[in-house]
C-alpha cells in the first residue's frame, strides 16, 4: 500500500485507510485472510470470540502469507477485540466467565496473542459497552494495563452510539480510545456527532456493514456518477469519498477481485464537487 494509503492516530499509530475483516469466515477464514494479505492488505481486523471469528485461523493465515513473502510482522496493524460475556456463545468463551474483570481482559488478550502468534498486537478494541459504566471502566482500565505494560499499542472501542458514554469514555480514560469501530447506516445517523468529536481529536473512526447497509447511497447518481468518470464501482466511490473525509472502512469480501478493488482506491481521488454532492446523502 502507497504511504498517503495509512492514517495515523492520536496515538501515534500508523494505521492502512482500509482493514481486512474477518467475521464470519469459519473455516476459510486461514485461506482468506492469507489471500488478503497477498492482494496487498496490511490491516486486519479480528475479535477473540468464536461465536464469529476464528481468531486461530486469522493467525494462521497471517504466518503462511508472512512465510511466503517475508513480510515481516512490523508491517501489519493487528487488530483484536476484547468481547464481554453477553457477546460469546456460552459453549465457548475464551476466558474463565467466573473471574473478575479484569482477568476476564487478561485471559482473552493472552488467548488473542496465542491465536494470532504474535508478542504484542497494534490495537485492544473493546467489542461493545458494558451496560454499567462502574463495570465500563473496570475492563477499560484492565486494557490500559496492557497498554502500559507495552503489549498493545493503542485501545478503541466497538459498537459505541451513543455520543454521551463515548465523551464518558474519553473523558475519564487515562489511555483515550485512539479508534471507534461503528457499523456505518442510516440507523444511527452515520455517527455524526461521534465522527465530528473524532476529528477534532484524532481518534481514527472505523466503519463496518458499509456497503451491504448503504444499498440508496451506493445506486445514488452521486456515486454512479463518478464511478463512471473515473472507471471505478459505486463501491470504490464511496470506500474513496471515506478515506477523504478521515474514515476508515472494513471489507471483509471473500472475492480476489474486490479484494483488488477494494486497494485501489487509493489511485484516484474525488474532487470537491463530487463529494460535496456525497455529503448531502447522508
Amino acid at each position: 500500500m502507497p504511504d498517503h494509503a495509512f492514517v495515523v492516530s492520536a496515538a501515534g499509530v500508523r494505521m492502512p485507510g482500509i482493514l481486512y475483516g474477518t467475521a464470519w469466515k469459519q473455516e476459510h477464514t486461514a485461506a482468506l485472510v492469507e489471500q488478503a494479505i497477498a492482494a496487498g492488505f496490511r490491516g486486519i481486523d479480528t475479535a477473540c470470540q468464536p461465536k464469529h471469528y476464528d481468531e486461530a485461523g486469522v493467525g494462521r493465515g497471517i504466518a503462511a502469507a508472512c512465510a511466503n513473502s517475508g513480510l515481516a510482522r512490523s508491517e501489519l496493524y493487528l487488530q483484536t477485540k476484547f468481547t464481554p460475556l453477553n457477546g460469546h456463545d456460552p459453549q465457548r468463551i475464551p476466558y474463565d466467565p467466573r473471574a473478575g474483570l479484569a482477568e476476564q481482559v487478561a485471559q482473552s488478550f493472552a488467548v488473542s496473542l496465542r491465536n494470532l502468534q504474535t508478542d504484542y498486537l497494534d490495537s485492544l478494541v473493546l467489542h461493545s459497552p458494558l451496560a454499567d459504566r462502574g463495570q465500563l471502566l473496570e475492563v477499560w482500565q484492565a486494557m490500559e494495563s496492557l497498554a502500559a505494560a507495552g503489549q498493545v499499542r493503542q485501545l478503541g472501542i466497538s459498537n459505541c452510539y451513543d455520543f454521551a458514554l463515548f465523551e464518558y469514555l474519553y473523558q475519564t480514560a487515562t489511555v483515550k480510545p485512539a479508534v471507534i469501530q461503528n457499523r456505518f447506516y442510516a440507523d444511527t445517523g452515520y455517527d455524526k456527532p461521534i465522527r465530528a468529536f473524532c476529528r477534532q481529536r484524532q481518534i481514527v473512526y472505523q466503519s463496518f456493514w458499509t456497503l451491504t447497509a448503504n444499498p440508496r447511497l451506493l445506486a445514488h447518481p452521486a456515486v454512479t456518477g463518478p464511478a463512471s468518470a473515473h472507471g471505478r464501482t459505486p463501491a470504490q466511490i464511496f470506500f474513496r469519498y471515506l478515506h477523504q473525509h478521515g474514515v476508515v472502512p472494513l471489507t471483509g469480501t471473500s472475492s480476489e477481485q474486490h479484494m483488488r478493488e477494494d486497494l485501489a482506491i487509493f489511485e484516484f481521488a474525488l474532487d470537491a464537487d463530487e463529494c460535496a454532492a456525497i455529503s448531502a446523502l447522508f
